[in-house]
């Protein structure tokens, strides 16, 4: 499911990451970051996909800069951080940036054109 992104600008947390074997906690831990993200000031929503080989996207979205701080600094999302470290991620790829422009394409209904974005 896309995430419902307001007009840009807005910011993009891009966390890619290779998950070790060790499955004790991390989903219940997923779902409860999927669930606190929202109640945080600035959040916009997440997209997420994970493989059969444990690599994984997840893209949070947010209206600010100082939201995304908020966030990383938040003391449930900071143990799950740590725990991350400790025992979920073999490697971890962070990356925020500025989305300046974007693009929402879907197969149109019959009759309708089929032209993507120009």
């Amino acid at each position: 499911m896309f995430a419902k992104t307001p007009p840009p600008p807005y910011w993009a947390v891009i966390f890619s990451s290779q998950r070790t074997d060790v499955e004790a906690g991390y989903a219940a831990m997923g779902e409860r970051m999927l669930a606190l993200a929202p109640q945080q000031p600035g959040y916009l929503g997440v997209e997420s996909v994970r493989d059969a080989d444990g690599f994984g996207i997840t893209v949070s979205y947010w209206d600010s800069a100082a939201a995304i701080a908020a966030w990383k600094a938040d003391a449930e999302h900071r143990l799950a951080q740590q725990q991350g470290f400790a025992q979920w991620y073999r490697s971890f790829a962070l990356r925020v940036a500025e989305v300046g422009r974007d693009h929402l394409w879907q197969l149109p209904e019959a009759g309708q054109d089929a032209a993507g974005p120009g």
